[in-house]
């Protein structure tokens, strides 16, 4: 499904809005693929982001895959508008042992005020790839 934007200059808005994405820089997540509907990014794993046993924190693993859901969504607004999260949920399947978290959001049912998306959450070590998580969510848009 291709899906079309409602602002031609999607790529600088969300190029301006992470700018301003605190929260995110303190993770030292980075966005690298930004398309109409579709995000993706990588965290370097560092020893900040690990919980007690010496896996990425659960906590991190939603966070990577709201935000590339959230950005997926806010590609598709109108250049007025905003997105939040109205919900997530998500299901863990492995551990996060690598050294680089790989997130990637699409919008599968795009709305006009709802945006409904997937994220996939990949670990990366020794260089394979192994899906840890899934999280389906609905985007807001204000």
């Amino acid at each position: 499904m291709v899906l079309k934007p409602k602002n031609i200059q999607f790529k600088q808005r969300v190029a301006q809005q992470l700018e301003r994405q605190n929260f995110m820089h303190h993770l030292d997540f980075r966005l690298h693929t930004v398309e109409a509907g579709f995000t993706a990014g990588e965290l370097a794993v560092q020893p900040i982001h690990f919980q007690q046993d010496g896996f990425v924190h659960g906590g991190v693993i939603a966070t990577v895959a709201d935000i590339v859901a959230g950005f997926a969504a806010y590609t598709l607004v109108d250049s007025r508008q905003h997105v939040v999260t109205g919900e997530i949920k998500i299901s863990y399947f492995s551990k996060g042992d690598g050294d680089t978290l790989i997130a990637k959001g699409r919008v599968i049912k795009p709305g006009k005020r709802l945006n409904f998306c997937e994220a996939e959450v990949f670990s990366v070590k020794d260089g394979r790839e192994t899906l840890i998580a899934k999280a389906s969510t609905t985007m807001i848009t204000l």
